[in-house]
């Protein structure tokens, strides 16, 4: 009966951690809590990404990918630069950025400061492709994000999750 009740009032988020049965720890508030998010997370990845490759011909990885670039503008980004910043192992970054190459989305270049090493750099394709993944992604947030929000809790709630998302990728070891 208290894990119904905790479940029906959101439970107590600052409650132990000390648990007796498995009810107990299933239904834990922070438990419980997390799950909600990832939940949220995973449709909401769902929704978006095919609504992206439906309409754009990209995956979501490809259009977060196509962010960084044209967040970094210039001449590119270094492998490593692009896997770090999606948290992708470097051999699994050069994965995609061939199949983004071969979709003519992205190209490699000579990095100026290294003779050595290539950078990755957005097509007029790609630029296009993001221009126009972009707004349908702004208009699928709108509607699947921020709408079944209270409007005076959505900025709060994004700066909550700017906070959060710093917080984890603080705690991520940098690649090598």
């Amino acid at each position: 009966m208290r894990a119904a009740e905790d479940e029906s009032r959101g439970g107590d988020v600052v409650e132990g951690a000390e648990f007796s049965s498995p009810q107990e720890a299933a239904n834990n508030a922070l438990v419980l809590a997390f799950g909600r998010l990832q939940g949220a997370a995973n449709r909401l990845e769902y929704i978006l990404g095919r609504s992206l490759e439906q309409k754009c011909g990209i995956s979501h990885l490809m259009y977060e990918v196509l962010l960084i670039l044209g967040r970094a503008g210039g001449p590119g980004l270094s492998m490593r630069a692009v896997a770090q910043a999606q948290v992708l192992t470097t051999g699994g970054v050069t994965r995609l950025v061939d199949r983004m190459a071969a979709a003519g989305l992205v190209e490699r270049a000579e990095d100026p400061d290294d003779r050595r090493g290539r950078l990755v750099r957005l097509t007029r394709l790609g630029e296009e492709t993001v221009v126009r993944a972009s707004r349908l992604h702004v208009e699928n947030i709108r509607r699947y994000f921020v709408a079944p929000l209270p409007p005076e809790d959505v900025e709060r709630f994004a700066d909550d999750l700017r906070i959060l998302s710093q917080s984890a990728r603080d705690e991520l070891p940098r690649l090598p």
